[in-house]
């Protein structure tokens, strides 16, 4: 079975459209960018990626990754892979797809590192999220994050790949405790690294009015839940601009990545 968050479930197909902003920022004390996001309404797909690496090999492990997932998807969508009857069919099939694209970046950007030298272990985290129906059906690699926003109450739609986040949902340390962890930037897993990596996926229901803000952790690590509602209500480039200007005025001390999708 398909597993659905907090509620959501299956419901007659909704008439959605699906409108996106992004932005990437270098902030205020990187030499480099090394994030990389995708946001392709015509295709209803939306992934940001925050690489790792020496010298310029986070920057490639990032945009190597959004490259080869959107290929992928692109030619899995191509095919009439999303022509089934049944909407929970469509949605078995679309996460096969964004897992696969996943892990087909995995396996790109692991090759690149053993044939290079400069990139050897460089990696990145990925969050896609892929729109099917009136469901938003998301992968899940590192500590980049989907937030939903619906009637000013924000969620964490995905679990961080953290040492801290394990930690935290053992019972080993508290969420104050967690806040204050100098392995706050400890990922347990990366797209590259290896030649496979996990990936989680879950599907949630959108309904109009509704927001999500992919991010990487240059954003996440800037600003509080309850910050997210009054920025989004600003609305497209400006809530994505606003969104930027947050964490850099907080000290951008990594580099900032921002796609909300606005659903009506």
């Amino acid at each position: 079975m398909i597993g659905f968050l907090d509620g959501d479930e299956l419901t007659a197909p909704l008439i959605l459209t699906l409108r996106s902003f992004g932005r990437t920022d270098i902030g205020r004390a990187r030499a480099s960018n090394q994030d990389a996001f995708l946001h392709d309404d015509e295709l209803r797909l939306y992934v940001v990626a925050d690489g790792m690496g020496g010298h310029a090999a986070g920057e490639v492990a990032s945009s190597e990754a959004v490259d080869a997932l959107f290929c992928f998807v692109k030619r899995g969508l191509s095919d009439g892979a999303l022509a089934q009857s049944s909407h929970e069919s469509r949605l078995r099939t679309a996460c096969r797809i964004i897992e696969g694209g996943i892990q087909a970046a995995t396996y790109h950007v692991f090759g690149m590192s053993e044939l290079e030298r400069d990139k050897s272990g460089m990696g990145t985290t990925i969050t896609a999220a892929l729109a099917v129906d009136e469901s938003l059906v998301i992968g899940q690699v590192g500590d980049s994050r989907v937030y939903q926003i619906r009637n000013d109450t924000v969620r964490q739609v995905t679990e961080d790949h953290t040492l801290i986040a394990w930690q935290v949902k053992q019972g080993i340390i508290s969420e104050a405790q967690a806040r204050v962890s100098p392995h706050k930037n400890v990922i347990t897993r990366a797209v590259g690294n290896r030649e496979y990596v996990q990936v989680d996926t879950c599907v949630v229901t959108m309904l109009p009015g509704d927001r999500y803000l992919l991010c990487s952790d240059g954003l996440h690590g800037n600003l509080t839940e309850a910050e997210i509602p009054f920025l989004v209500e600003m609305g497209g480039e400006q809530a994505v601009d606003a969104f930027i200007d947050l964490a850099n005025r907080r000290g951008g001390r990594d580099n900032i990545t921002a796609v909300l999708v606005e659903v009506f």
